[in-house]
């Protein structure tokens, strides 16, 4: 018999620092994503995840664009994956990113990464490793490309759909997922679980208006963030705040659930300042140090 479903409302926090802490205590991240055109991406996400607390960040991107995004987050380190002449990803890229995966604590995948065979191969050896990962934007286009993907899942991971991607991965339409949100999460949950065995936690945030976030025994509503945060870039800074979140020690529901409930009220906050029309999505990570205050404990 299911068993039933928790509804969270008492939101996790942060430990204090401690005097002698160091950046090895705080996470090691690794980012995954950019493309020709989408240098931005891994950049926010990069710089959220240093907001958010990360002590040390490196992302990986294609060989075309990796110093453009290392000029946009210079306190992140960079590797430049190998690609070919019309710009895919070298199937050398893939041992690139999991020799660094081996150094990190936490991976993210997704932002600006593109669709592609290359790309798809990644997304398999990222689902095949042991690290917890987040996969958003493009990782999420990719995994809906591959069949049976639960049962590649070997690792605790945490995806941050929109509407759209989440239709894409679960066959069901926007207006019926948008109709009954929580339904559709717990119902997705529950399928993907069962596919991966439930080996591993296995973590959904839906984004939008009222975020919800399950894991099939457990379901957060957030209640942060208004409709200037709908921008693009917007959920690249949240893919780099989990990420960042998880690298200090939360569990992925928790990190899920604090790194919404954060990015929120980071929006909350610019739109106070900026109003809504103008916000974007660099507007998140200036007001990230005054959200992330208030989630220490």
């Amino acid at each position: 018999m299911d068993q039933p479903i928790e509804r969270i409302n008492l939101m996790f926090r942060l430990a204090p620092r401690k005097s002698d802490s160091h950046k090895g205590d705080f996470g090691r991240v690794l980012i995954v994503g950019g493309s020709r055109g989408m240098v931005g991406a891994v950049s926010l996400a990069s710089n959220a995840a240093l907001r958010g607390g990360a002590g040390l960040v490196t992302f990986a991107a294609p060989e075309t664009i990796q110093l453009h995004a290392a000029v946009l987050c210079p306190c992140a380190t960079s590797i430049p994956l190998a690609c070919q002449a019309d710009g895919e990803l070298a199937e050398r890229s893939v041992q690139q990113v999991l020799g660094a995966a081996g150094a990190c604590d936490v991976l993210a995948v997704g932002p600006g990464l593109g669709v592609g065979p290359g790309q798809q191969k990644l997304m398999v050896a990222l689902l095949g490793q042991d690290k917890p990962l987040v996969i958003d934007a493009d990782g999420l286009n990719n995994l809906a490309s591959l069949a049976d993907w639960p049962s590649r899942v070997h690792c605790p991971l945490i995806l941050t759909p929109h509407p759209g991607e989440f239709a894409r991965l679960s066959g069901r339409s926007i207006p019926d997922i948008q109709a009954d949100r929580q339904g559709a999460v717990l119902a997705a949950v529950g399928q993907w679980r069962k596919g991966t065995g439930d080996r591993h936690p296995l973590v959904v945030a839906l984004k939008g208006a009222a975020t919800v976030v399950a894991d099939g025994r457990r379901v957060y509503i957030n209640t942060t963030g208004n409709p200037g945060m709908a921008t693009a870039g917007s959920g690249d800074v949240l893919t780099g705040l989990v990420a960042a979140l998880m690298g200090q020690g939360l569990a992925p529901f928790e990190a899920a659930c604090l790194g919404v409930h954060c990015h929120g009220r980071a929006g909350d906050l610019a739109a106070g300042k900026l109003g809504q029309v103008s916000l974007i999505a660099t507007d998140l990570l200036e007001y990230l140090p005054a959200a992330t205050r208030e989630i220490v404990g």
